[in-house]
């Protein structure tokens, strides 16, 4: 079992993220639990080496101690995410954070359309992160800015899609997996896909599955690891 000195010299935890939780609420738990259990100061580090959206469930990982020096390091790997597009309706969040504003026509969607515009997002892409993302403009939260009714000019990032596969198709839902690069959004890409198929589409599930070579299957849940820690007498 693991001491406090261990998680004091630095441990990666695989965390499983529940739906519905901030990534911040995550490590927080952890870090309570943590300080709770085994006695830690109260300015004991920890952080996440890559954020989830709360509607977003998957790997978190966690890095405690000094290994909190490896975040950086950690969030520029590869990531796998899978889900679901539904396509025929777009929403201004991407996802279902917020009501569906426009719905599409989509009769001329098939499966030959769908794998053929696939294969324009392959490779180095640019993407217009979504005006609900926590991205700073002027200093402000894009978020802020869009839940205030502001219209802002966004800018296009380079990002790169290694893999995007379909793993199901049954209109209006397309399943799919993608393993991309540091900064990409795939409620962005759910977007694009709709709108190079002359529809819209947003994101309506997403879970990340990998993050390099640490893989979710590997992941605890954090109620789990709370209960596993044994209080230090």
């Amino acid at each position: 079992m693991k001491t406090a000195e261990d998680f004091q010299n630095g441990q990666i935890l695989l965390i499983d993220k529940p739906l519905n939780w901030t990534s911040f609420q995550a490590v927080n738990k952890l870090k309570w639990a943590l300080i709770s259990k085994l006695n830690l100061p109260k300015k004991f580090k920890i952080g996440h080496a890559g954020t989830l959206d709360p509607l977003a469930t998957g790997l978190l990982l966690v890095c405690t101690g000094k290994f909190t020096k490896r975040i950086t390091e950690l969030q520029g790997q590869a990531k796998e995410y899978t889900g679901t597009f539904y396509i025929g309706a777009t929403t201004p969040s991407y996802d279902l954070e917020t009501e569906i504003d426009q719905t599409f026509p989509t009769d001329h969607i098939d499966e030959t359309l769908i794998r053929e515009t696939v294969k324009q997002f392959l490779g180095e892409i640019d993407q217009k992160p979504p005006i609900y993302s926590a991205i700073k403009k002027d200093g402000v939260r894009l978020y802020e800015h869009a839940r205030a009714g502001e219209t802002i000019e966004i800018a296009t990032r380079k990002t790169t899609i290694h893999e995007f596969e379909i793993t199901r198709i049954a209109l209006p839902e397309v399943d799919f997996r993608v393993v991309c690069s540091k900064g990409t959004y795939i409620r962005s890409l759910a977007y694009d896909f709709g709108k190079a198929m002359s529809s819209g589409s947003h994101l309506t599930v997403l879970r990340r599955t990998k993050i390099g070579d640490y893989d979710v299957n590997e992941a605890m849940d954090v109620t789990l690891f709370e209960e596993s820690l044994t209080p230090r007498l």
